[in-house]
């Protein structure tokens, strides 16, 4: 039995605009497909005859990536993190849950933000990889360089293991510009695509040898996690385990590893020169998401709007990344250095490193359409049957008008039914709650007033989707 593992979380810093802390990189539509988590699920069920995947990722996002899977014919289960806590605290959790499933389980790990398109030679590589697992390897899949790319650890690659695989000689971390040309020039280093195959009981084993001390504590963890339908939600105590990488933790040190160098393609999306990589390019090099634009007398520049129609004049080798609520213009041979402008955001306490102007909650979105002090005015959709929770605000009132659908409103002592055109208000102090009793989106448009307008002015006092502290 394979199981897919897919492990979902990071910010993609490297993708601001686009990707932000409330909507990371997994959810990003490349090329205005289907998202890259999605993709994954559907490599996951196809490579493993449609065994429904497991899903490590924050809570934050379980129901994010819920939403984004709705109408996949299987579904995942999800393993929520209260916290990030980087690889091997999340494999080494997905172990104990896959022996669980069934003692001889092989697990298939997979970041869910990597984009593979050449899935028949990927799926093969996973024919051997699980081969290999059966008998007891820790396998890795690595990527045959294509140039010498220095954003990417290596593995040096040494005698073979079997027709497909090597043994792992060492991991060598992101080299300079001088030694990945030597790399490629050797032949025997491939990129570390973070992907791996093996049988759950072999990586536990691993950790009891190699990092006791996480094993120990992951069980603690474990014992103390409950199923609730298709999530289950790792308890505060989960924080304390080491933040460490699975290759730090364990298969830097462990001796039955095994390297197969894959031939399909590959990316991590790690910043926007590799989104435009992934796209079809015009006669000039110019690539876009499928949006609205107009290019004049321009090169190799990269595009990537929603709303907006953009014009570019006379361009090179640049980014044009336009959101409702930013904008980047960037040299494409300065995309790494995005980050950077997501750490200023942060340190300064602007909104835009984390959440988009149009926000998902789990009963829908709301969207920011205008802010100024004292006033922000915000559309407002509710999904049919969902609710909010009931609720109140300590330094502003509210007023709602509603668009479209049909909407319950609690507003103090009273429980009032509201049509398209109708609008209630809701003073400051008042316990209140929405929920859509129709059969199709409710819209309404919220004007809230007062001396601060933060989200985290809210009291809950009852939610349906467990956010009551």
């Amino acid at each position: 039995m394979l199981i897919p593992i897919i492990l979902s979380g990071g910010a993609g810093t490297r993708l601001w605009p686009v990707s932000r802390e409330a909507h990371p990189k997994p959810f990003m539509r490349i090329g205005g497909g289907k998202s890259l988590l999605t993709q994954t699920h559907e490599r996951a069920l196809a490579v493993s005859n449609n065994t429904a995947p497991l899903i490590v990722t924050n809570r934050d996002y379980y129901f994010l990536s819920h939403d984004e899977l709705a109408d996949q014919a299987v579904k995942p289960s999800y393993l929520l993190e209260p916290v990030g806590r980087n690889t091997a605290p999340a494999i080494a959790l997905a172990a104990l849950w896959a022996v669980e499933q069934k003692s001889d389980a092989c697990m298939l790990v997979m970041p869910a933000d990597h984009l593979i398109k050449d899935t028949p030679s990927f799926y093969t590589s996973v024919r051997h990889a699980e081969a290999l697992a059966k008998d007891g390897f820790l396998v890795l899949f690595g990527i045959k360089p294509k140039a010498p790319e220095t954003g990417f650890g290596y593995i040096e690659m040494g005698d073979q293991v079997s027709q497909h695989a090597q043994v792992v000689q060492r991991f060598v971390e992101k080299p300079d510009a001088v030694t990945a040309g030597r790399y490629l020039a050797q032949g025997n280093y491939v990129w570390n695509s973070g992907m791996f195959c093996f049988k759950a009981s072999a990586i536990l084993d691993a950790f009891a040898t190699y990092n006791p001390v996480l094993l120990d504590a992951a069980r603690a963890v474990w014992a103390s996690t409950k199923a609730d339908g298709d999530k289950m939600e790792l308890p505060s105590t989960f924080s304390a385990l080491e933040n460490i990488s699975i290759d730090y933790a364990v298969m830097e040190k462990a001796k039955n590893i095994a390297v197969i160098p894959g031939d399909f393609d590959w990316s991590d999306i790690g910043a926007w020169n590799a989104v435009a990589d992934a796209i079809p390019a015009d006669q000039d090099g110019n690539t876009n998401n499928n949006c609205q634009t107009i290019v004049i007398d321009s090169r190799n520049t990269h595009i990537e709007t929603r709303d907006r129609l953009v014009a570019i004049i006379g361009l090179d080798n640049l980014l044009v990344i336009d959101t409702p609520d930013a904008l980047l213009v960037a040299d494409k041979s300065k995309s790494q250095e995005v980050k950077e402008v997501v750490n200023r955001l942060r340190a300064s306490g602007h909104d835009a490193h984390k959440v988009h102007r149009t926000v998902a909650r789990p009963w829908g979105t709301y969207t920011v359409l205008q802010e100024a002090p004292g006033f922000k005015i915000k559309r407002i959709a509710v999904k049919p049957g969902a609710s909010l929770s009931l609720q109140m605000h300590h330094h502003r009132s509210e007023h709602w008008v509603v668009v479209s659908g049909t909407a319950q409103v609690i507003n103090g002592e009273q429980t009032i039914k509201l049509e398209a055109n109708q609008s209630t208000y809701i003073p400051a102090g008042s316990k209140h709650r929405l929920t859509n009793v129709g059969d199709a989106e409710l819209a309404l448009i919220e004007v809230q007033c007062g001396s601060y307008l933060g989200e985290d002015d809210i009291v809950r006092f009852d939610d349906v989707y467990g956010r009551v502290q």
